[in-house]
This record gives C-alpha cells, structure tokens and sequence, in this order.
C-alpha cells in the first residue's frame, strides 16, 4: 500500500484533481448544449436546420456519455493499481525481470500497457458501432476493425521497445546525463516517425493513390505553387472504408513530404471549398506554425525529462509506492502518469496557441485565395456532414480545443476584407497572396 508522504498526497491530489476537473468540464459542456439545444449560429442556418442540430445535439452527449464512462473506468483502475502495489507485484513476479534493467522495463511497459489496451476495446467497439454507427459514419466492418486494433497493436509494442530499450540503457551507462541522451534519442525517433508516416506507417492502414480527378491535381499544384510550396504528390486515401468523416492534410516531411484528401472529401465537397481546405494547411506551413509547434514540443520533452531525473534521485517515491528498489522504468511509468495529468491542467496555455495557429492560417487562406467564401463553405459544409457541436462551452473550450468552433471561425472570416477583388480560385492568372496573410 501507499505509505502518505508529500510525494504520495501530492501525486494523489493532482491525479483526482485532473480527473475531476475532466469530468466537471463534460459535464457543464452538456448542461450549455441542453441550454442551447435550439441555437443555430447565424452564419450556419442556411445548412442546419432544427433537426440536423439535434441530431448534432444528440451526437455530441452520446460522445460525452462514453468518454466520461471511460475516464471514470480508467482513472479509476489505474489508480487502484498504483495505491493498491498491485505493481509491485507485476514488476517482482518473473526472477528474468530483475536480471536486466533493460529487459525488466521493456515487459513492465508491455504489461501494462497490453493491459489497458484490451480494457479499451469493449469502448473502442462500442464507439465505432454503436454510436458512429447510429449517426451514420462508421462504414467498418468486424474483420476491418479486429485487424486494425491488431496491426495497431504490433505497432505500437514495436515503437514502444524502440524507445523504451535505448532510454533504460542511457539510464544505466550515464545516471548522471541520461535526460538528455533520452530526449536526443525520443526527439530522432520523432523525426524519423514523421518521414517514415506517409511512406511505411499510413500505408499499413490505409491505400494511398494519385489524385484520380485531374482538373482538381492541376488546381491543387497551381495552389502550391502559388504559395511557393513543393510537396512530393497529392494523393487521395481511402478513408471512406472506415468513416464518413472527412479531412484532408500534410504529412511527413522533406522528400516525403504530401497532401492526402480523404475520398469522403473528394465526395462531398467542391473543388474550390477542397482549395481552401488545403490553403488553410498551407497557411501552417508558411507562418511556420509546423515548425514552431514542434520547437514547443522539444522544450517541453527536453524540461520533463531532466525534472524526471531529477526527481528519480529521489528514494522516497519508490518507497512510497510499494517499490522496494529503486527500479528506473518505474519512475518513467509514474512519472509519465502525472506529468500527464498536470499537462491537462495547464492545456489551456498550448490550446490557446494551437487556436490562434488556426485562425491565423484561416486568415491566410482567405488571402491567398483572395476571397473568404471557399473556406466558409467548406467549414458549413464540415458542419453539417460532421455533427460538431455547434454551441460548446467557452470554458470546455479553453482546456479540450486545439481548433476555434466552427462559428467562431466563420465569423473571423466574415469580417475578411481585401482591396481586390475576389479571382478565380487558383486559376492560372490569379493574383498573388495578400498582405494579411503573410
């Protein structure tokens, strides 16, 4: 059992702190959308009517229902395994475990996180065809779903041995240094991740083909070369074996570089609203949003690992959790569990970035296209395929959100003024990108 020390009451507090401030924010999210369950946004009542908002209304509490069911399941369970010493009797059972520091981590970390995989499929499965499946999104079938969990599986123990395997070993040869040889090691395998994605990862999931539709190929280039962008292609993904969901984005980078459209997209949407979805994307790229997100990222990863060996000096923290050695993987576990619940108390902060990014590439969107409704009409669109909740809680958006609503975004767009006229969109003798987006 957990002994109540400073470390044991502090890692406890933030841990139900975090949970119930989760569980709070759902639930003032779906009081604000009972509230508001007949408020259709000015600027999306000539595609939503009084029932399509319901059914968006419906959707969005039948989503909220089963996330807190699982967060409450989760939370739950996981800490009782922490307080309980229940892994203290994972890590301690098999005598090979204690032979290597290295090989000893590597299955903690398979153990547990094989288990709360399997405790995750019975929602994963419930989600997919219970509640996509009542709306109409969910186009997978058993066999679809069975092997992509199984290649997600495979995958994501290979990843985790990769990472894993290297840490523990820096940890062992360079106690003192370690964090920083960890994060240099986790900062390459990210990178590496991203090239490797749209070429060797994305492809086990999904086909990825040329752009059949050739006008809108010729368009999509003429976009990028406009914007002074190169990518290596424009493909088009077979998203539509799955979901109904649509979405289009970059991936990967250097020679990997490409847009992919989802079919669902392709489907529903114009050639001009698909340009100005990729000149959103392109917006990104070009305010350095892509990159200046990943720097953020690498300060934080460089800061949590170097206070996670500092505090892994510590002996009490083993000792209040039931570990009788000071056993390196189980720090990284522990830790890992409440630098990520602290991370949900300050999400604010970074969402907050993350929804000016996407305002600011609305903004350039608009100018490099010279005109703002391609971009709305694709968002109304997005809306009324989609089924987001139109009316969310300012307070649930400030700590869940990386993207502005959909109605605040429409009208940052409705206020776009530009001296020219609107052109062509991406024609051959369309004008160059405007002042406000650069």
């Amino acid at each position: 059992m957990v002994d109540l020390t400073i470390v044991s009451v502090t890692f406890v507090a933030v841990y139900l702190l975090q949970t119930i401030l989760c569980v709070w924010l759902e639930a003032i999210n779906i009081r604000h959308l009972v509230r508001n369950a007949d408020k259709i946004p000015d600027s999306l009542k000539s595609v939503i009517d009084p029932g399509k908002l319901s059914r968006m209304n419906a959707y969005t509490a039948d989503k909220s229902r089963l996330f807190l069911m699982r967060k409450v399941v989760f939370d739950a369970l996981l800490l009782a395994l922490i307080v309980s010493g229940f892994l203290w009797r994972i890590d301690y059972g098999p005598v090979l475990w204690e032979s290597s520091l290295v090989l000893g981590g590597i299955i903690f970390f398979l153990m547990v996180g094989a288990g709360f995989f399997i405790l995750d499929l019975p929602f994963d499965y419930y989600h997919t065809f219970a509640i996509e499946e009542k709306y109409g999104f969910n186009r997978s079938d058993l066999q679809t779903w069975v092997l992509d969990h199984a290649k997600g599986l495979v995958l994501s123990a290979i990843i985790l041995v990769a990472l894993s395997a290297p840490v523990l070993w820096v940890i062992q040869i360079s106690p003192n240094y370690w964090w920083f040889w960890a994060f240099i090691i986790v900062s390459c395998a990210q990178l590496t991740i991203l090239v490797l994605y749209p070429v060797a990862i994305a492809p086990i999931f999904n086909k990825f083909n040329p752009l059949e539709d050739e006008v809108l190929a010729v368009k999509t280039v003429n976009l990028l070369n406009r914007a002074g962008l190169k990518a290596g292609g424009v493909f088009q993904m077979d998203a539509g074996r799955r979901s109904a969901h649509s979405n289009a984005f970059f991936t990967g980078i250097g020679r990997t570089k490409r847009i992919v459209l989802f079919d669902t997209l392709l489907a529903s949407h114009t050639h001009d609203e698909i340009l100005a979805v990729l000149a959103h994307e392109i917006g990104h790229l070009k305010l350095g949003h892509v990159v200046r997100s990943y720097v953020y990222g690498q300060v934080v990863l460089l800061a949590g690992f170097y206070l996670t060996h500092t505090v892994m000096n510590w002996n009490l923290p083993y000792m209040t959790f039931g570990f009788s050695a000071s056993q390196p993987y189980v720090a990284l576990f522990l830790l890992g569990v409440f630098w990520q619940r602290l991370g949900y108390l300050v999400a604010p902060v970074y969402l907050a970035v993350s929804r000016h990014f996407e305002r600011r590439a609305d903004e350039f969107a608009a100018d490099l296209l010279r005109n703002p409704e391609p971009l709305s009409e694709a968002l109304k669109r997005m809306a009324s395929d989609n089924l987001p909740n139109l009316n969310p809680h300012p307070l649930y958006v400030c700590f869940n959100y990386s993207h502005p609503p959909i109605p605040e975004r429409l009208s940052l767009l409705g206020k776009w003024t530009a001296a020219d006229t609107p052109a062509e969109v991406c024609g051959p003798e369309a004008p160059p990108v405007g002042k406000g987006g650069e």
